[in-house]
């Protein structure tokens, strides 16, 4: 997926916008300096009386081609923004789809720091360039190019002289260009190692607290701290040398006007006011020029930035969404595993679970339980075979249908920010109100909110900080039933709960009208399935009636045998 260009369609009418005004700018400085040259020419003749209308109609125009130029400069400054925010709008949809796209175990590769700066630091440095680089070098580049073309007609020496000063001086900026490049790498990747890191620890101080380790998580903070700083005083540096440059280059352009407008006076080849009217000029640009002067400065950033979010976008997804897919039409609810393989978790598995049964799916860590209930919830495609609900091909149908058929469970979906009420509501938000009355009724979410300080309005932290695992658990098991999908997935969803959250758990499970997959390590959960399923390295060992695999082969026994040893502990 290729990152969306900065010109492009939609922003061109922005852009042409801007050529216009730069355009309205030369014609406005031109006429500056056209009326400066009359008037000092005809006005600084000492002896000579003036008549007032004349100097009024002069005086009148400096001011209407001040404030023109004044009020294109505003227009600008409006019309460059509104081009660079739509750029980086654009670019954090693209990144959002592509986000939304990947499965969780590839997301869970990658730093939450790391991708935390492609929404923030990135986006800002791409539209820097787009609002302040790309409009301002178009922008200043015409008004500079006109007004030395139209300060040629008045003398075409000093229209030489300053345009090879400009010249030199651009020269020159291009050449640090390079340099800054490289200390911009070098000052982003600082800041992404300490942004990973202050993200991590968030979310896990608790951690550093109970092991006493806060000293030395300072101590790694304070040293990534000093290379981020180095690393921006180093970047800074160079874009101090490009800044000197700039100033140099406005310095000896007006020294320039001085020195050839006398020489250029003296020969007779201009006059007074020429000179004047070109210092004007300079005085013009000065601005404009000191503005270039930090576009080296936003084109690194944003050619770093550009290349880390190619680098994302360019980051595989495992599920593929076919263009005009149709929508999943699930009755029953049977689902089957074909000979699926996915590198590394599942090899040839195949298992039908049948419509409104309960299976439970159990084995050793690494058997790739979870990875067989991210295929039955579409969050990853098999590398070979098939997955099918009621006969359906789930590859050949659209995300949005699956996912409205299946309700989900697991460590890896957590709360999110908010209320008590969005979270359950998360799944179909418009939902009846008497629907999710009857999930709160199922779950015991209605003697849960007796216990918090503001009902379903509560709010509550990221995950779920500040429920207690039971809680969290009974709020995430609802948020799955919302509408009732013909298939629930529960991965873990009984561990180390309580045993009131248990017990909801047992109550939506015997009275679900669908299909449930179970992974579990609870015998009781094994002994109450319709069917067990037990996994090894990523194959099928066993299937079948629990008490019939306690009397079958010796390994599943053994290993079913643990999961009585396990729940024996819960409950001591």
């Amino acid at each position: 997926m290729l990152a969306p260009q900065a010109l492009n369609r939609r922003r061109l009418p922005v852009f042409f916008k801007l050529v216009g005004n730069a355009v309205g700018q030369a014609i406005m400085m031109v006429m500056l300096a056209h009326l400066v040259k009359y008037a000092f020419n005809h006005f600084v003749k000492f002896g000579e009386p003036r008549h007032a209308e004349e100097i009024l109609r002069v005086g009148l125009g400096l001011a209407l081609a001040a404030l023109s130029i004044a009020w294109l400069r505003y227009r600008e400054r409006v019309d460059a923004e509104r081009m660079g925010q739509d750029y980086a709008a654009e670019i954090r949809i693209a990144i959002y789809d592509h986000l939304a796209a990947l499965p969780p175990r590839v997301l869970q590769k990658r730093s939450h720091g790391g991708m935390a700066m492609r929404f923030v630091g990135d986006l800002v440095s791409l539209r820097r360039w787009v609002s302040l680089g790309l409009a301002r070098l178009t922008v200043a580049g015409i008004v500079t190019g006109a007004t030395l073309l139209a300060l040629a007609f008045l003398d075409w020496r000093l229209s030489l002289a300053i345009g090879a000063v400009l010249f030199s001086g651009a020269a020159a900026t291009m050449m640090l260009g390079r340099t800054l490049k490289s200390a911009t790498e070098e000052s982003r990747k600082r800041l992404t190692r300490i942004a990973a890191n202050v993200n991590e620890k968030i979310a896990t101080m608790a951690v550093v607290q109970i092991f006493g380790q806060m000293a030395r998580e300072r101590k790694r903070l304070v040293r990534q701290g000093r290379d981020l700083q180095h690393a921006m005083v180093e970047r800074a540096k160079v874009a101090g040398e490009i800044a000197a440059v700039s100033e140099i280059t406005s310095v000896l352009a007006t020294a320039m006007v001085l020195l050839l407008g006398t020489m250029e006076v003296s020969n007779g080849h201009a006059s007074p006011g020429t000179v004047v009217a070109a210092m004007a000029i300079i005085s013009l640009l000065v601005q404009p020029l000191r503005d270039m002067s930090r576009i080296q400065e936003y084109r690194s950033g944003f050619k770093v930035s550009l290349q880390k979010i190619q680098e994302f976008l360019d980051t595989s997804s495992t599920v593929a969404e076919i263009a005009g897919a149709p929508a999943l039409a699930v009755a029953e609810g049977r689902l089957e595993f074909d000979n699926v393989s996915v590198g590394g978790a599942l090899k040839g598995f195949t298992a039908a679970a049948e419509a409104g049964s309960v299976v439970a799916v159990v084995g050793p860590n690494g058997a790739g339980k979870s990875t067989l209930l991210m295929l039955a919830a579409r969050l990853l495609d098999p590398e070979e075979g098939a997955v099918r609900i009621d006969g359906q091909h789930l590859a050949m149908h659209s995300l949005s249908s699956i996912r409205q058929s299946i309700g989900m469970v697991g460590a890896d979906l957590p709360l999110l920010r908010g209320t008590v009420e969005k979270n359950l509501r998360y799944r179909w938000p418009d939902a009846p109100d008497e629907e999710l009355e009857r999930v709160c009724r199922l779950c015991g979410i209605d003697e849960l909110l007796f216990e918090l300080p503001r009902g379903v309005q509560t709010r509550i932290a990221e995950g779920g900080l500040g429920l207690s695992a039971g809680q969290r658990q009974r709020i995430s098991l609802a948020r799955a039933l919302l509408g009732s999908p013909r298939l629930l997935l529960l991965d873990e969803a009984d561990a180390n709960l309580d045993p009131q959250a248990a017990s909801v758990i047992d109550r939506v499970i015997k009275n679900y009208p669908g299909t449930v997959l179970l992974v579990t390590h609870r015998q009781d959960r094994m002994a109450s399935a319709d069917v067990v399923w037990h996994m090894d390295s990523g194959r099928m060992v066993a299937q079948g009636k629990y008490d019939d695999l306690m009397k079958g082969s010796m390994r599943t026994a053994e290993f079913l045998g643990k999961g009585r040893v396990i729940f024996l502990k819960e409950l001591m």
